[in-house]
C-alpha cells in the first residue's frame, strides 16, 4: 500500500513482474496536442519513444498535461509488464484525443475489450468567441462524455484456467449490477444465459423456458452517468413493462438450443417500473464534499477554471467560490472509481494507478477493501492524495 512520488516510467521499475491485479487510471488527456502553441504530440508514424516527448503547458496551463506520455506505446508496455496475465486496464481519456491512447495501448500488447462512456454535466466548451458577422458561432461543442478504455492483458489458457491461476481475467458482473425497482423485472443471468444477461429457467414441467428477473439488478452496461439533470434529461421517459410476447411454434424440434426454444414460445415477464431511461445505467454522484473530504485545515487554492475567451458564456461568475483544499482540476467522483475498481478487481486484490493525481482511485480502492499503489509526478498532489485516503483508511500513511 504505497503512494510514490516520481516519474511513472522510473518508479514502475520498482514493481515486481505480474504483481498487479488491475490498473485503473486517469492519465493526462493532452488536450493541447496538435494546437498552435501547445506541446504537440509526436505523430504516430514517428514511433515516439518514452522520454522524448516535448513537454509544454497543457490543459488549463497544467504542465503535467503537456507532452504525450499517455499516447506512447512504451508507457503501456511498462504497465503490461507489472500486470498479471488476464489483468484488466481501465483508462480515461477525452473525446478528442482518445484514439491515440487506445492505439498505443493496443500496440503495446493489451487486448481492447470495450469502451465505456461516462456521461456528465460538468464539461464546458473549449471554444473561441466569434465576433462581427460570425457572432453566435463557435469552434467546439460542449463535452458531455469521457471515454474509458477497457483492455486486458492476454490470458494464459482459458478464462477459467487464468482465473484459477491468477484470480483475474473476468469481470465482476454481480458486484456492478444496476439496481432496479421492486418488481421491475430486470434482466439477469442463470443456468440458461443469453449474452445480454437474460436468464431462461425451465418451468416446473420442464417443457418451456420463461424469462425472470435477477434479484441483484440489471446486467451492467458500458454507459455510466453522473445523475445530473442535464444528463438525465437526455434520456427519454421509458416504461419498463414489456407485455407478454409469444412467438410461433418452431416447425421442427430444436433440441437444447436455448435461443431456438425461446423463439418458439416466450412468456416474458411484465416489468412495471417507469421513469427516465437513465435508470437503466449506473449513476455515480460527484460533490464538492467528495473532492475535499479529509482535507480540512489544508490551505485552500483556486481551481483553474475556464476564462470568458476559452468558454464564452460558461465561465464562473466573480461571486463563485473557486477555492478548494483539493485544487486538482480533473477530480473524478469516488463512487465512479469504486464502481470501476469493483468491475475489474478480485476481492482484496491490488490496484495500480500510475497517474494518481489527487488520489480518487486510491480513496475508492481502500474504501472497497483493495490494496493500492499510486504514482504521481506532481508533489503538490501527494499530500492531498494521502489525506483523502487516510480519511477512509486511517492506518494508511506510507508515502515514498
Amino acid at each position: 500500500m504505497r503512494l510514490i512520488h516520481g516519474d511513472m516510467r522510473e518508479k514502475l521499475a520498482e514493481l515486481v513482474d505480474a504483481s498487479v491485479d488491475a490498473i485503473v487510471t486517469d492519465p493526462p488527456y493532452h488536450l493541447t496536442t496538435g494546437k498552435k502553441g501547445g506541446s504537440g504530440a509526436a505523430s504516430l508514424n514517428e514511433n515516439s519513444p518514452a522520454g522524448r516527448s516535448r513537454i509544454g503547458t497543457g490543459f488549463m496551463g497544467m504542465r503535467w498535461d503537456g507532452g504525450d506520455i499517455a499516447m506512447q506505446l512504451a508507457t503501456w508496455a511498462l504497465l503490461l509488464r507489472v500486470a498479471k496475465p488476464g489483468a484488466h486496464l481501465l483508462v480515461f481519456s477525452s473525446s478528442r484525443t482518445f484514439h491515440r491512447v487506445w492505439t498505443a495501448v493496443e500496440d503495446a500488447g493489451w487486448e481492447i475489450r470495450d469502451t465505456l462512456m461516462w456521461l456528465h454535466g460538468e464539461g464546458f466548451p473549449k471554444s473561441s468567441n466569434q465576433e462581427g458577422a460570425w457572432k453566435g458561432w463557435g469552434t467546439a461543442l460542449k463535452p458531455a462524455f469521457e471515454p474509458i478504455l477497457l483492455a486486458r492483458k492476454p490470458l494464459i489458457g482459458t478464462v477459467a484456467e487464468n482465473l484459477q491461476a491468477h484470480r483475474v481475467g473476468a469481470l465482476n458482473i454481480d458486484a456492478c449490477r444496476i439496481a432496479g425497482a421492486a418488481g421491475s423485472g430486470v434482466w439477469g443471468s442463470s443456468n440458461k444465459t443469453c449474452q445480454d444477461g437474460r436468464m431462461f429457467n425451465a418451468s416446473p414441467s420442464g417443457e418451456e423456458y420463461r424469462s425472470e428477473s435477477h434479484q441483484a439488478g440489471r446486467w451492467p452496461a458500458n454507459v455510466l452517468h453522473d445523475g445530473s439533470e442535464e444528463v438525465v434529461g437526455m434520456f427519454p421517459q421509458s416504461a419498463g413493462a414489456q407485455g407478454d410476447v409469444r412467438g410461433n411454434e418452431p416447425s421442427e424440434p430444436l433440441g437444447e438450443n436455448t435461443y431456438g426454444r425461446m423463439a418458439g414460445r416466450v412468456p416474458f415477464a411484465v416489468r412495471g417500473d417507469t421513469g427516465s431511461a437513465a435508470r437503466f445505467f449506473w449513476c455515480p454522484k460527484a460533490s464538492k464534499r467528495d473532492r475535499n473530504d479529509g482535507l480540512q485545515g489544508m490551505p485552500r487554492q483556486a481551481v483553474n477554471w475556464s476564462s470568458g475567451e476559452q468558454s464564452p458564456g460558461t465561465f464562473q461568475s466573480p461571486n463563485t467560490d473557486r477555492e478548494n483544499e483539493n485544487f486538482h482540476p480533473t477530480v473524478k467522483p469516488t463512487e465512479l472509481m469504486a464502481y470501476l475498481c469493483r468491475l475489474v478487481t478480485p476481492p482484496e486484490g491490488m490496484i495500480l494507478d500510475p497517474f494518481m493525481g489527487s488520489g480518487s482511485t486510491g480513496k475508492a480502492a481502500f474504501g472497497a477493501g483493495y490494496s493500492f499503489v499510486g504514482i504521481e509526478i506532481d508533489e503538490r498532489y501527494i499530500e492531498i492524495a494521502r489525506r483523502r485516503i487516510v480519511g477512509v483508511a486511517p492506518l494508511f500513511a506510507e508515502v515514498q
